[in-house]
Formats: C-alpha cells, sequence, structure tokens
C-alpha cells in the first residue's frame, strides 16, 4: 500500500497551490475547462469503441486510431501493431477491460503481454551510454518499460472513468523517479511498486489523495477528468520552468504553449477516434 507521512497527509498542499496559481497565470480557467471537455468526449468515443460488442470486430484501422489517441503510442502505432496480431491486441483489450479480476492483476498481465510480442529488452539496459548499440538499447528499453503502462492505463481510465485513473511517465517515472505526482505529494509518500500492477495501485491512491486535496481546494472540478488537467498543468509548469533554466531562449519559442502542450500529453489533440 501507499506509505503515508506521520502527518496522514500525503499531498504538499502549498505546492499544489503555487503550481494551479503558476497555471493560472499561464492559461485562462475557462481553457482548462474546455481541456476537461475534451477529455470527457475522448472517453465516450473510447467507451464507444471498446464496447463489449464491438471488442472482436475491431479492424487493424481501428486499432491504429486507438494508439494513436495515446500519447505514449502515437508515433509507435505501425510498429506495435506488426509486432502484435490483431487478434492477439483484441484478446488482451478484452481481459484487461472486462475480466473479473482485481484491477492491479488484469494491468499486470496486459503489461506482460504486450511487451513479451514485442520483447523485454528490460535486462539489456546499458551501463554506458556512448556506445551506439548501448544507446539503442537504452531507447528500447525505455519503450517497453513505460508505454505498454501508459496504453493500459489510458484504456482502463477512458472506459471506466470513475474506477480506474492514470499513470503515464509524465505523471510518475519510476525509473527516473520524476512525474507530476512526486512534485505534488510529500517526500516521505512511496511511489515505488514491485510490480507494474503495484505501482498503479500505488498511484491510485495517490490520486484519490490530490483529488480529494484539488476538490476540496477548488483547484479542478469535481469530475474524474480534472484531476488529470490539473497533474497535466503541474507537469507543463515543471517543464518550462526547467527548460527555461537550462535550454536557449530559442529552443524554449518551439515548445508548445500549455495548452496545446496539454491537450497533447492527454492525448486529445486532434483525435482520431
Amino acid at each position: 500500500m501507499l506509505s503515508l507521512p506521520t502527518t496522514g497527509q500525503p499531498v504538499d498542499t502549498e505546492t499544489a497551490r503555487e503550481f494551479m496559481k503558476e497555471t493560472l497565470n499561464k492559461v485562462a480557467r475557462e481553457e482548462l475547462d474546455a481541456i476537461e471537455a475534451e477529455l470527457r468526449e475522448k472517453s465516450r468515443r473510447m467507451r464507444a469503441l471498446l464496447a463489449p460488442d464491438n471488442l472482436r470486430t475491431l479492424t487493424e484501422t481501428d486499432l491504429t486510431k486507438l494508439l494513436r489517441t495515446v500519447f505514449a503510442t502515437r508515433r509507435r502505432a505501425k510498429d506495435i501493431l506488426k509486432a502484435i496480431p490483431p487478434d492477439e491486441f483484441r484478446e488482451a483489450l478484452a481481459s484487461l477491460l472486462y475480466d473479473g479480476a482485481e484491477v492491479t492483476l488484469r494491468f499486470q498481465s496486459f503489461v506482460d503481454t504486450m511487451t513479451g510480442y514485442i520483447g523485454d529488452v528490460r535486462i539489456l539496459r546499458p551501463r554506458k551510454s556512448s556506445d551506439s548499440r548501448a544507446k539503442q538499447s537504452a531507447e528500447d528499453a525505455a519503450l517497453n518499460d513505460n508505454l505498454f503502462c501508459d496504453l493500459a492505463s489510458e484504456l482502463l481510465h477512458f472506459t471506466y472513468p470513475d474506477e480506474n485513473w492514470l499513470w503515464t511517465r509524465w505523471i510518475w517515472d519510476p525509473q527516473a523517479g520524476t512525474g507530476a505526482m512526486p512534485l505534488v505529494t510529500n517526500d516521505d509518500v512511496d511511489l515505488h511498486g514491485r510490480t507494474v500492477g503495484e505501482t498503479y495501485l500505488k498511484l491510485g491512491i495517490a490520486t484519490a489523495f490530490v483529488k480529494a486535496t484539488g476538490d476540496a481546494a477548488g483547484f479542478f472540478s469535481g469530475g474524474p477528468f480534472g484531476v488529470d488537467v490539473f497533474l497535466v498543468s503541474v507537469y507543463a509548469v515543471y517543464m518550462y520552468t526547467t527548460l527555461r533554466l537550462r535550454m536557449t531562449q530559442e529552443f524554449n519559442k518551439v515548445v508548445p504553449q500549455l495548452p496545446e502542450l496539454s491537450r497533447r500529453l492527454l492525448g486529445v489533440w486532434k483525435m482520431e477516434i
């Protein structure tokens, strides 16, 4: 389970408030509300596409559009479908969404299944990154470590938004120890799980605390997607601050502004489903 601070409050409320203040300095609340509305529409479309009666007849085109609606898989859609037979993909989707097992077990099974088709290269992660082959191995490892976790969480969250939550690498990257979630929770909150299923559960508990805090403070609406908009805003503000300190002014100019960046990360920028 999630390790709570001795105070019993895992959320750093003041820091969260500062992130929200900085967000509203960059974008109007109406724009955030519009993004939340787009998430509701994404959920509606995904629930229709992945309804039990439709799932078995999904075409490769349908699956491509689905993958391109998730930020982590958008540019890898063709590679994924080349490696994973459509029938097996549909079976994995059915098990993830509609099997009666605990959600953490379904999450773990889906990630293991998808990773198994492409090849689990996590053990190939190099200690030296100077070698070109080592760099490629690192890129492949990062893909398989995170991509299918992102995909599984998006499928669960947008199909059953009131029951499941979002876990993407920009919310929490266990390898790097970065993301929006550790920025708004206290240092002694342990988000590391022994498995991806356990990590997903810990993120769910942390998300519930952030949502409750945000609802009480009026950071966002009480719907299931308000916390997503808040977390992506936290990440965007943090990213802009980091880039401003580390990068040239010219490079900063090509980075999308907060509304566009948020929509891209949340998979509602030019939705294809």
